[in-house]
């Protein structure tokens, strides 16, 4: 008994010991956190400077506050990034920064949409305007990563580095025969030809539909591609495509050869080049600021008119929704707000969706039209506006996307799980039931296959939302529902193919899209920019932190590559209705 005392007492002991210590590095943390959080200290930019510009992090639509990225914690320096609204930003004052002399761009990690990429490089490319250099150099070059290294005066690579460059690719992931091996199959209810959504879960291959599709806009976004490196690098398109087709670089000599790169070089010899370039002592180090600390971006001064850049990116989800979601109920509550103060003379909704609840998209796009009716409305496109991303977006005044955005997808599905074969024949279970009427249970059990009637009831439904959406498109783009379903029928198209076919009236940035709103409301020289929703303050973000984003952290650095297995997986559980989304959120590799 002395024994079991004993241990008892050493083990409540430690717990509290545990409980103590953690304690006190809690308030270390936070101690620390508010301490940089009131300092706002700022990085020192010494005169000739290079500006350096690595992309390896995570690059939302923007910024979101981040009280942990200033603390040195082992193994977290990857929880600091920058949205691309400051990287756009910091490298266009870069530009008329005098101490600022270059940038050194070593683009080796660059995971982001083929639309967020043309905007990143369209900034690089206007940075080139005020007469500074840019350098390229990296051990390997993705696609993407040469995409934005081709706009360098000069790209240096690895002498035993690689340049990848053979075309591009997308793949889908079918589960059809996995999930008939656990009994479980998906019920599918759309309209929509190109509506392949649910291709994954009833298929094993791309339907000849779907493969037309995504056939087309790959060829398309490739076109795009091979344009933009063709006019930075002086190489023609059909040299470019020949390259791809027969895999012709395969080591750093043959990018040489090939005049991708100018100049094979290891790492101190590219010091060398800047310190040549900058006259700078040989001994000495190269003055360097990154982006990531570069914060020289001058606030506008306070203007009595504003523009809104209200931020839309995720997936549309009804209610509330969470800080990685559009949540029907926020977002139309954010559309009136702005609609009410009269400080805002214009909207400019930025979207990056793949779509989502059909009915938070129709709530979403009911505030679109009646702010139109107050105050300009222009939407711009991110990587994806599509399904329910084009939902909210087509009753605008005017719409404005990438070459590169993936739009469209103008079609709804529903889709119901029957798990019955896993719980009877796998798992032994049975379920019963008694109900009050024949549809007492429809759409709330998952454990029987949907009866004909019951079948017809929600393709009725589905039939509604479709008409709709394409009632509403028309009415925003001024065509006939006919010419809508032509175009609809849930097919993706590239922004270059929209504007083609009247879905969207621009090709051009965020910030054209900006300046275009600004010229509607007739406040062109006299305005601010305001952006919305609301940041958190840093407390807030501390608390969401530690609930939501670490956790997410934890679980894409776990899954690695196979997150983009998982993520889809994991957002349609959450789905719930009628759905108007894109089929899948493209990698393009």
């Amino acid at each position: 008994m002395k024994s079991f005392f004993k241990y008892v007492l050493a083990t409540v002991t430690g717990i509290i010991v545990v409980v103590v210590l953690l304690f006190f590095v809690l308030i270390g943390i936070v101690t620390s956190t508010v301490s940089q959080m009131g300092s706002s200290k700022e990085v020192s930019v010494p005169s000739n400077s290079v500006l350096y510009v690595s992309l390896n992090h995570e690059i939302p639509e923007r910024t979101s506050p981040n009280p942990w990225e200033g603390l040195d914690l082992p193994g977290y320096s990857s929880l600091k990034s920058l949205g691309l609204n400051d990287i756009v930003a910091r490298i266009a004052a870069a530009k008329d920064d005098s101490r600022i002399k270059g940038i050194y761009l070593n683009p080796s990690s660059v995971n982001v949409g083929m639309s967020t990429l043309k905007e990143i490089r369209d900034a690089l490319v206007d940075f080139k305007k005020s007469g500074k250099f840019i350098i390229a150099y990296s051990d390997v070059y993705t696609q993407k990563g040469y995409y934005l290294a081709a706009v360098a005066d000069e790209i240096y690579l690895n002498p035993e580095g690689s340049l990848d460059f053979k075309g591009l690719s997308s793949s889908v992931t079918f589960m059809k025969e996995a999930l008939d091996k656990l009994g479980v199959e998906m019920q599918v209810v759309k309209v929509g030809t190109y509506k392949s959504a649910v291709e994954p879960f009833i298929l094993n291959e791309m339907s000849p539909a779907n493969r037309a599709q995504m056939t087309s806009y790959i060829n398309s976004l490739y076109d795009s591609f091979l344009a933009n490196i063709s006019e930075s690098r002086k190489i023609s398109v059909d040299s470019l495509r020949l390259v791809a087709d027969q895999y012709l670089i395969r080591n750093a000599s043959d990018a040489v050869r090939l005049h991708f790169v100018d100049k094979a070089v290891y790492k101190d010899e590219l010091l060398t080049l800047l310190k040549k370039r900058l006259t700078v002592e040989e001994k000495k180090d190269v003055p360097t600021v990154s982006l990531l600390d570069y914060n020289a971006v001058s606030p506008k001064e306070s203007a009595p008119n504003r523009i809104a850049v209200l931020y839309a990116s995720g997936n549309i989800v009804d209610g509330e929704g969470s800080s990685e979601d559009i949540g029907g109920e926020k977002f139309s509550r954010e559309l009136r707000k702005l609609r009410r103060d009269d400080r805002i003379k214009a909207v400019v909704l930025r979207v990056n969706s793949p779509g989502g609840s059909a009915l938070a998209s129709d709530i979403i796009a009911r505030e679109v039209e009646l702010t139109k009716k107050v105050k300009p409305v222009i939407v711009s496109m991110g990587d994806y506006a599509a399904s329910g991303g084009y939902y909210i977006s087509a009753l605008a005044d005017s719409i404005f996307a990438d070459k590169e955005t993936l739009t469209g997808s103008i079609g709804v599905f529903g889709l119901i799980p029957n798990v019955k074969g896993l719980l009877n024949n796998k798992l032994g279970i049975h379920v019963d039931e008694v109900k009050t009427g024949k549809f007492a249970n429809l759409m709330s059990s998952i454990d029987r296959p949907l009866t004909e009637e019951e079948r017809a009831i929600i393709q009725s439904e589905v039939n509604r939302v479709y008409n709709t959406f394409t009632g509403k498109v028309a009415a925003g783009r001024k065509m006939t529902v006919a010419q809508v379903d032509s175009i609809g029928q849930g097919r993706v198209w590239t922004g270059q193919q929209a504007l083609q076919n009247g879905l969207v009236d621009r090709v051009g940035s965020l910030q054209d899209a900006i300046a275009a709103a600004a010229k509607k409301a007739k406040v062109s020289d006299n305005y601010m920019l305001v952006s919305y929703p609301a940041v958190k303050d840093p407390f807030a973000s501390i608390l969401s932190s530690s609930k939501e984003k670490i956790k997410m952290w934890m679980f894409q650095d776990e899954l690695g590559a196979y997150r983009s297995y998982i993520n889809p997986l994991k957002d349609l559980v959450k789905t719930s209705g009628v759905q108007a989304r894109i089929p899948y959120l493209l990698e393009i590799r």
